[in-house]
This record gives C-alpha cells, sequence and structure tokens, in this order.
C-alpha cells in the first residue's frame, strides 16, 4: 500500500467505504465508523497544534528578508491569494447550487452508522486562541531573531513544526483513506454517497477550470508590466506546473519553479527572493479549492453560503496557510481550524473537505507555483525601474 500514492488509496477508501456502507453487515460499518469518529477527534485535537507549528515559525523566518522586496512580494501574493478566493466564492454560488440541485438526492428518512464507542479529545486551546498566540509568538520571535539576534525560541519552534510535520506525515496522511472509508460508509448507509459524489466530480473539473483561468488572469496583468505575451509566458512554465501534480508540494518544485521562472527573463537575484519566499506565502490555487469545495459542503448539507461570512474564512486562510508544509494536503490540514470556528463545519463536513481537496491537490499547488512565476515577474519591472534609476551606470555595461 506504501508504493500507491495517496490519491489512488483515497479513491480506494471511498469506493471501499461506499460498498462497505451498502453491501456488508451493520456491524462492520459501526466499527469503521468508529475509527473515523475517534480519527476526527484526533484531527480536532491537533488543529490548535498546526497553527501554532506553521504560523509561529512562518512569521518569524520573513523578518530575514530585505525589507522593501518582502514587503512587495508578501503584498501581492496577499492581494492574489484573497482575490483567488474572492472569485471562486463568486463562481461557486453561480455554478455548485445548479450541479447539486441536478443531483439524485439521498432518502431523508435514512438512518446513518453509529460508532461502537465514543471517545472525546478535546484541543489544547480553542482555534482563534491559537491563531492570536501564533501572531504574537511569531512577531516576538522574528523580533528576538533580528533585533536581538537571539535564536532560542526559534529554534524551539522550527523543532516543534518538524514534529507536527512528522505527525501528519506518519499519522494523518496515512490513515486519512480510512478516515474517509468510514465517512463515505455512513453516507451510503444514509443513502447520500451517490449524491456526493456526483456533486464531487463536477466540482472537480470546476476548480480546474477556475485554476486555469486565474493563471491566464495572473499572467495577463503581469503582461502590463512586462509587454511579454501572456500564453508564451505560461508555456515556459510548464515544466514547473507537470512538477507540481506530482509532487504536490510548492516546495519541493521549487527548484523547477527557479528554472521556469528564469526561462521567463525574470533576473537571477528576483527569481532566488521571489520564488522560495512565495511557495510558502502565495496560495491562490489551493484558496480557490478550498473555498470551491466549502461552498460545495455547505449547500449539500442544505445551507446557503453568504459571502460576507465566507470573507472572514478568505481573509484568515491567506494567513493560516503561510508556511504550510510541503506535505499533501498541508492547506486543508492548516484551514480546518477555521472550517470549524467560522464556517461551523462539523467532523463529517471536514472530512468531506479533506475528501475533495486531496483528490485535487496536485492541480493547486501547480497553480500556486505557476502563478509565482507571474508575480516574480511583476516584482522584477519594479527592481529594473529602481537599478535604471539608482545605477544608470552599472545598467549600461552590463547591457
Amino acid at each position: 500500500m506504501k508504493n500507491i500514492g495517496l490519491l489512488p488509496r483515497l479513491i480506494i477508501g471511498i469506493i471501499s467505504g461506499v460498498l462497505i456502507g451498502l453491501f456488508f453487515p451493520e456491524w462492520i460499518g459501526r466499527l469503521l465508523y468508529t475509527f473515523t469518529h475517534i480519527f476526527g477527534n484526533l484531527l480536532g485535537y491537533i488543529v490548535p497544534l498546526i497553527i501554532l507549528g506553521f504560523i509561529i515559525p512562518g512569521i518569524a523566518e520573513l523578518g530575514s528578508k530585505a525589507g522593501k522586496l518582502l514587503a512587495g512580494t508578501a503584498g501581492i501574493a496577499y492581494l492574489s491569494t484573497l482575490g483567488a478566493g474572492i472569485v471562486a466564492f463568486f463562481i461557486s454560488m453561480a455554478i455548485v447550487p445548479r450541479i447539486i440541485a441536478g443531483g439524485t438526492a439521498g432518502d431523508p428518512d435514512a438512518v446513518g452508522l453509529t460508532p461502537f464507542l465514543e471517545l472525546d479529545i478535546p484541543p489544547i486551546m480553542g482555534v482563534m486562541t491559537a491563531l492570536i498566540t501564533a501572531f504574537i509568538f511569531g512577531l516576538g520571535i522574528n523580533f528576538l531573531r533580528h533585533e536581538k539576534a537571539q535564536e532560542t525560541l526559534f529554534n524551539f519552534m522550527e523543532e516543534f513544526r518538524t514534529i507536527i510535520v512528522g505527525f501528519i506525515k506518519k499519522v494523518i496522511i496515512p490513515f486519512l483513506p480510512v478516515h474517509i472509508a468510514g465517512i463515505f460508509a455512513d453516507m451510503a448507509a444514509s443513502g447520500e454517497a451517490f449524491q456526493t459524489l456526483q456533486v464531487f466530480g463536477q466540482v472537480f473539473v470546476l476548480i480546474i477550470l477556475m485554476h486555469l483561468g486565474y493563471i491566464i488572469v495572473q499572467y495577463s496583468i503581469a503582461s502590463t508590466r512586462t509587454g511579454k505575451n501572456p500564453f508564451s509566458a505560461i508555456k515556459k512554465m510548464i515544466p514547473a506546473y507537470t512538477t507540481a501534480l506530482g509532487t504536490m508540494s510548492s516546495a519541493a518544485t521549487i527548484p523547477v519553479t527557479l528554472r521556469s521562472v528564469k526561462s521567463n527573463g525574470v533576473s537571477e537575484r528576483v527569481a532566488d527572493f521571489v520564488v522560495p519566499l512565495s511557495a510558502t506565502i502565495h496560495l491562490a490555487g489551493s484558496t480557490i479549492s478550498l473555498v470551491a469545495c466549502a461552498v460545495a459542503v455547505i449547500v449539500l448539507g442544505g445551507g446557503s453560503p453568504q459571502f460576507f461570512e465566507f470573507l472572514p474564512f478568505i481573509v484568515m486562510l491567506g494567513v493560516t496557510m503561510v508556511a504550510a508544509p510541503g506535505v499533501p494536503g498541508g492547506a486543508v490540514m492548516a484551514a480546518l481550524g477555521l472550517l470549524s470556528s467560522i464556517l461551523g463545519f462539523t467532523e463529517a463536513q471536514q472530512g468531506l473537505m479533506i475528501a475533495l481537496y486531496m483528490a485535487q491537490d496536485g492541480f493547486g499547488t501547480a497553480c500556486n507555483i505557476t502563478g509565482d512565476g507571474a508575480i516574480a515577474s511583476f516584482i522584477d519591472t519594479f527592481t529594473e525601474d529602481t537599478a535604471a534609476a539608482t545605477e544608470p551606470v552599472s545598467a549600461e555595461v552590463e547591457s
């Protein structure tokens, strides 16, 4: 099973869950759902730790970068992520309800599975408490590192992040297919599985189309400064895009992204700075995926998403996912706390989010890193202007 990729294992988990819920004795379904119930509680417990482990060292690392270049890159990356989420919400609200309205409804009187054992694992702190704590400590450690040259707390948080990443890789990711199987076994028993799968397939296509459309928008905006054909620039980013599809990690794709970005004429100095930084703070593709998935899950549950309820979720996503680790599903893991605290998602809804997000994680990552190339090209034009204004003699010699 270890040699099988995560996406095939998730598909196997979904199919297995549906079959167990429909055809197997009820006690088998209840046994599987017991694991899902306990695993869901474990996810709820680790969410605040993920927030602390991702955000504190992520903020603490930023101060080591050059001031204006950092501010420009971070500002553009955040605006891109925020814009992607807002656009994704309105497109999803225009299309997803129609997709779900055309589906086959389950039996409203059907009863799902109940666990044999109910185990409560309360988190050590609430999600909002964890977010505020992360901001305070992240900024504080940043100050200590770069004003006082003190690294003790930063090194501690780096090791803490390593522990959390290891737990995600060794425990959460391997057992996710079983968790998802339990969720779909419950939905199959209550008659909701086939409608959900039908919706998932169509939402998956919608998300990928939004990714591609947003990439074109990003490069079209960059072309207003670079003067280059946006489609030619996108073509040179294809090696990075396809690599990200396979690795599902922006960090692991950085070497290929750097080559692709430099092939678009971005200076080495800017590319070497912007690409690694954007790999951790620019998550437009992941935001599109999370927003569209969240809209689909809410509408599936009979809800009606409202923009001003979603806006705080979108605004916080761009911060919460900072320094999400280079593991499959890092973004959705970081977003679980916001899903529960802002959108009120239940354990089952969070499980559906994980399944739907993981199914297209490679495409979201590919959108992220391809957009990094547009940001690098845009930033490079401003640094060229600055260099031309401040170092005319050097610029002339180099040309």
